[in-house]
């Protein structure tokens, strides 16, 4: 049943505000918050900034499929669970108005209302549609969005705003409007549906929520996550939990994507003659994904390292290449040791280097097979572009620094919450959750209308 007509406009945004700021009166200052009964460690702000984020992560890269958090949203809150993605920037929720193709029962779908819809004239509309401008036919439409993955997957809907409610790590308590995708129609034809309520957008874009909050003068437009290899991990957004003694790495400045300098692949400490390799780093996605004369070269030498190992090429569903041995295996450790490591060096860096040692390349499959868990890129759509996911960050704490336009790497136990916090924190955070949606997304908003093989629903008006 289609919702009925209503337009935003940008007086109702004003009122929005006005009665969010009679309701929430501190919502833009933490401190004016009464903290949480935990005891907390109230860590001293940076240059004036209140402090930063900590979330606990659950999932794991097989065989769920990717890592997510949990977040608040409305008033009274509501808890919704979003995919960690640092490949893209607009964060979304499947959301009832009504909606086609969610995944999630209707009462655990957001739920918006018409005075929180984002107008199309209003910047946060212009941030989300950038570097292009949304397609208007009067100011006072709201603001529509797409989202293409390149595994073929979308998402369409509408651009909103509403209150987040989030807590610092030293204890206190915010509620702040932020802008996110409410989205009402969603396709992906992979193999799996999308099991997270929506995508939590982490790239350095200007529509992601790490940006929103850093323009509130909120925290530190930094973020970094631990993923564990048992399962869980932590993320956090602020510059509070970032490690001493880290490498850095520049990254580009002219894209949203954390696009690494041209690398050059080693194996087994040997150079590969595989050069100039631009690397994104995406958190959104699985599993490595190199382009594919990158993909050949690698797993020829991979091949080739395995001769005269106890090791048998074998059909598996959860990967295209995979070995048994002798008898099952029952984890990576089993048979990390017939594989070499492979190692990214980057240029016009000093020494800075990402090495992948068999466990940030390989699973074992509920089979008891070694999979080879870097897949060919150019056959997802990516052309040139090679993706680092999620399995080759497993045991690092990566930071993405956007201020200072740098990522950063550091072996990390990823198994607990940091230990600067206090002891109600300190508890395994092992819990897999969650599946797979999506590998990149380029985030280029359409305007126009899809091809006539995929008929959408198009500028529902709520």
């Amino acid at each position: 049943m289609d919702v009925k007509k209503s337009k935003a406009t940008v007086a109702l945004m004003m009122m929005f505000m006005m009665l969010f700021l009679v309701n929430f009166p501190g919502c833009f200052s933490a401190a004016s918050q009464q903290p949480n009964n935990k005891k907390s460690t109230h860590l001293k702000p940076h240059n004036g900034f209140h402090s930063s984020f900590l979330f606990p992560v659950t999932g794991n890269v097989y065989p769920l499929g990717y890592y997510s958090i949990s977040l608040s949203i409305g008033n009274p809150p509501k808890v919704f669970e979003f995919d960690i993605d640092t490949g893209s920037d607009l964060t979304w929720v499947q959301c009832d108005a009504p909606c086609t193709g969610c995944t999630k029962p209707i009462d655990h779908l957001y739920k918006p209302q018409k005075h929180i819809l984002v107008s199309c004239e209003h910047p946060s509309c212009g941030v989300v549609h950038f570097p292009e401008s949304p397609h208007c036919e009067k100011p006072d439409d709201q603001c529509d969005f797409e989202i293409d993955y390149v595994d073929h997957g979308s998402v369409l809907g509408v651009v909103v705003a509403d209150v987040f409610s989030l807590r610092f790590m030293n204890g206190s308590l915010i509620h702040l409007p932020l802008t996110f995708g409410c989205a009402y129609d969603l396709k992906n034809p992979g193999p799996y549906d999308p099991p997270a309520a929506g995508v939590l957008g982490l790239s350095n874009g200007k529509a992601s929520i790490l940006s929103q909050l850093r323009s509130f003068d909120l925290t530190r437009n930094v973020l970094g996550h631990c993923l564990s290899g048992k399962g869980g991990g932590f993320l956090f957004l602020g510059d509070d939990l970032v490690p001493s003694g880290m490498s850095w790495m520049p990254v580009s400045a002219n894209s949203k994507h954390y696009l690494s300098s041209p690398a050059e692949v080693f194996f087994d400490g040997k150079p590969t003659g595989i050069k100039d390799l631009k690397v994104v780093f995406d958190s959104g996605s699985s599993y490595t994904y190199f382009g594919f004369q990158v993909y050949e070269g690698v797993l020829t030498l991979v091949r080739k390292g395995l001769t005269k190992k106890p090791l048998d090429t074998v059909q598996d569903k959860a990967l295209p290449i995979c070995w048994k041995g002798t008898k099952p295996f029952k984890s990576v450790h089993d048979v990390k040791n017939y594989f070499s490591t492979l190692t990214l060096k980057f240029k016009d860096t000093q020494n800075i280097q990402l090495e992948l040692q068999p466990e940030a390349y390989l699973i074992v499959t509920e089979d008891g097979n070694a999979c080879f868990g870097i897949l060919n890129g150019t056959e997802a759509g990516l052309g040139d572009l090679n993706v680092i996911g999620d399995i080759s960050l497993i045991g690092k704490m990566v930071v993405y620094d956007n201020e200072k336009q740098r990522i950063g790497w550091i072996s990390a136990d990823c198994n607990r919450l940091p230990n600067s916090l206090d002891g109600n924190y300190k508890e395994d955070i092992q819990q897999p959750y969650a599946a797979n949606f999506g590998i990149l997304e380029e985030n280029h908003p359409k305007t126009q209308g899809s091809s006539e093989s995929n008929v959408r629903v198009r500028n529902r008006e709520l």
